[in-house]
C-alpha cells in the first residue's frame, strides 16, 4: 500500500499498488522443432493423378455431356503440363553439354554420319589387330539349317581377317566351309554351348585364357563385326 494511503484513515480501502509484470524471457526454438515445410510435390501430383481417375472413372460410368467434357478438360490441362516439361527439358538438354547423350551417341543425319564413318574406321583397326590375340570357335550341326546359312558368312570373314576358326560338328557332321571341323569331345560343355540354339560362334582371348560368346543363330558379316567391336574394345555401359 502507498504513503499517501496510509494517511486516509482506517475507513478508506486502498487497492494495492499495481506492479508490472515481469518479463519472460524468450523460450529459444528448440533445435528439434523443424520448419513448416513446403508442401510435397509429389502429394501434388498424387492428388492430380487421383482427380484424373476419379474424372475419368465417372465419365466411363456416368457418361454425360458434362462428365465427358469435365475428364476431357483436365486430362487436357495435364498433357499441356507435360507438354511444358518436355520444352524444357530439351532446351535444358540443348544448353547443358553434360546432359546431352546426343553428343555420345549422335542422332541427327550430319553427326551420326561422322560418328558411323569414325565407328568404321576404329573397327577396321581392332579387326585387323584381331588375329594377333583371339581366334573363333564355330558350332555347328548337320541337321541345322541356320548353320548353313551362318556359314556363307563366316567363311569369308574370317579369310578376311586372317581369323584362325576352329568349327566344331555337335553331331559329327561335315562341313563344307570348314572342312577342318572337329567333332565336339566336350568343347562345347566347357564353353557353355547346349546344341539348343545353333549355330553358336565365340572368341577365344588367347592373352586371357577366356572365351567371349558373340552370340547365337545365323549373323551376317556387319552384325560380327559389330558384335565384336563392342565385345573387345567397349566397357559396359558405354557407347549405349
Amino acid at each position: 500500500m502507498s504513503e499517501d494511503c496510509q494517511t486516509l484513515g482506517w475507513h478508506f480501502y486502498c487497492d494495492p499498488a499495481k506492479t508490472e509484470p515481469a518479463a519472460q524471457p524468450e523460450t529459444p526454438p528448440s533445435p528439434n522443432t523443424a520448419p513448416e515445410s513446403a508442401p510435397d510435390p509429389r502429394e501434388r501430383i498424387k492428388a492430380i493423378r487421383d482427380k484424373l481417375d476419379l474424372l475419368k472413372a465417372t465419365a466411363i460410368l456416368d457418361p454425360t455431356e458434362d462428365n465427358v467434357a469435365a475428364y476431357i478438360r483436365f486430362q487436357r490441362e495435364q498433357l499441356d503440363r507435360a507438354s511444358v516439361f518436355s520444352d524444357q527439358w530439351r532446351r535444358t538438354v540443348w544448353q547443358n553439354p553434360d546432359l546431352d547423350y546426343d553428343l555420345v551417341r549422335p542422332t541427327g543425319a550430319l553427326a551420326k554420319r561422322a560418328w558411323s564413318d569414325a565407328r568404321k574406321q576404329d573397327a577396321a583397326q581392332v579387326l585387323a589387330a584381331l588375329p594377333e590375340r583371339y581366334g573363333v570357335f564355330y558350332f555347328f550341326k548337320g541337321d541345322c539349317p541356320p548353320c548353313r546359312a551362318m556359314e556363307t558368312a563366316l567363311k569369308p570373314f574370317t579369310e578376311t581377317h586372317g581369323l584362325h576358326t576352329m568349327a566344331v560338328s555337335l553331331d559329327g557332321s561335315r562341313s563344307s566351309a570348314f572342312p577342318d571341323a572337329v567333332t565336339d569331345t566336350g568343347q562345347a560343355a566347357r564353353l557353355g554351348v547346349t546344341g539348343e540354339h545353333l549355330p553358336a560362334l565365340a572368341l577365344f582371348d588367347t592373352a586371357q585364357g577366356a572365351v567371349i560368346p558373340v552370340g547365337f543363330g545365323a549373323l551376317a558379316a556387319d552384325e560380327l563385326e559389330r558384335r565384336i567391336y563392342v565385345l573387345t574394345q567397349v566397357e559396359v555401359g558405354h557407347d549405349y
